[in-house]
């Protein structure tokens, strides 16, 4: 993703805001108090600077009565800072009832600290401070789903890998907070994390995420160096299901697990420097 992406879907948003407003012969003034949200926001959304929220796309709907144009767009945007094959499960993932992910190098994603996302974003080629801001609070703004309070959150499982305990990701400083996160996310009551001590297993050939919403087949995201891939195909979903199953079995207990988040935690705490 670079910047020039969210500069063209703002732009998107931006003429289809301005050709409704004409059609209506409406003033930005006069948009902006039929939403609720001043003339100056108005104007920064339609000359492209600024991103809308989910209540001005909501607004825009409602006034312009577009059924749902407008929020279609601003999800779209939203969804701009992941990558290119990740952003279609975005969704899939927000909605789950379920989700079971698989990961032999780095933390989960929903489980990353800001400071650990960002040392990992910001070595990726060509990229600039703005676009790593922007990459992480995405990140950060998926994780609301594990504490929310709309409907029940998603039971997660998570299997990783004992390397991703230990590979040094942003200095011990950041490690040692990270492994203290992923042993207070793994004592919440919808999550269970669970890990395979270093040795061969089925996993080495990729990491994995399974989403479930109990109303469609499950959907799979391969994590991927090219940004990743979705399948959509229930014979691919069961697989990658048996996949998960087989590695479950060969991690360690809940509590074993638990035991070895936090022996790492310390570990990397004994390695900061005095």
């Amino acid at each position: 993703m670079t910047a020039s992406d969210n500069d063209r879907d703002r732009r998107l948003f931006a003429e289809e805001l301005k050709a409704a407003r004409a059609k209506r012969g409406w003033s930005s003034k006069e948009v902006a108090d039929k939403i609720g949200f001043s003339q100056s926001t108005i104007k920064l959304i339609e000359s492209a600077q600024r991103a809308p929220t989910p209540e001005q796309a909501e607004g825009l709907d409602r006034v312009f009565q577009t059924s749902g144009t407008f929020q279609r767009i601003e999800r779209w945007i939203r969804g701009v800072p992941f990558s290119a094959g990740f952003r279609p499960f975005a969704p899939h993932e927000q909605g789950a009832r379920s989700i079971r992910t698989f990961q032999h190098s780095l933390v989960p994603g929903l489980f990353q600290i800001t400071a650990y996302a960002q040392a990992i974003l910001e070595v990726h080629p060509g990229a600039t401070e703005d676009v790593v801001k922007e990459q992480v609070n995405a990140r950060l703004n998926r994780q609301a789903i594990l504490t929310r309070s709309d409907t029940l959150p998603p039971r997660v499982v998570a299997v990783l890998a004992e390397h991703v305990l230990y590979a040094d990701v942003g200095g011990p400083t950041v490690m040692a907070a990270q492994m203290e996160r992923l042993a207070e996310l793994a004592q919440m009551p919808r999550i269970t994390i669970q890990i395979i001590p270093n040795q061969a297993h089925s996993g080495l050939l990729g990491a994995f995420v399974i989403a479930e919403d109990g109303q469609q087949p499950d959907v799979v995201f391969l994590d991927t160096t090219l940004g990743g891939q979705v399948i959509e195909s229930i014979n691919a979903a069961e697989t990658m299901a048996e996949m998960f199953d087989t590695l479950r079995g060969e991690a360690l207990t809940v509590s074993a697990s638990l035991k070895m988040i936090k022996e790492a935690a310390q570990w990397w705490k004994d390695q900061i420097a005095p």
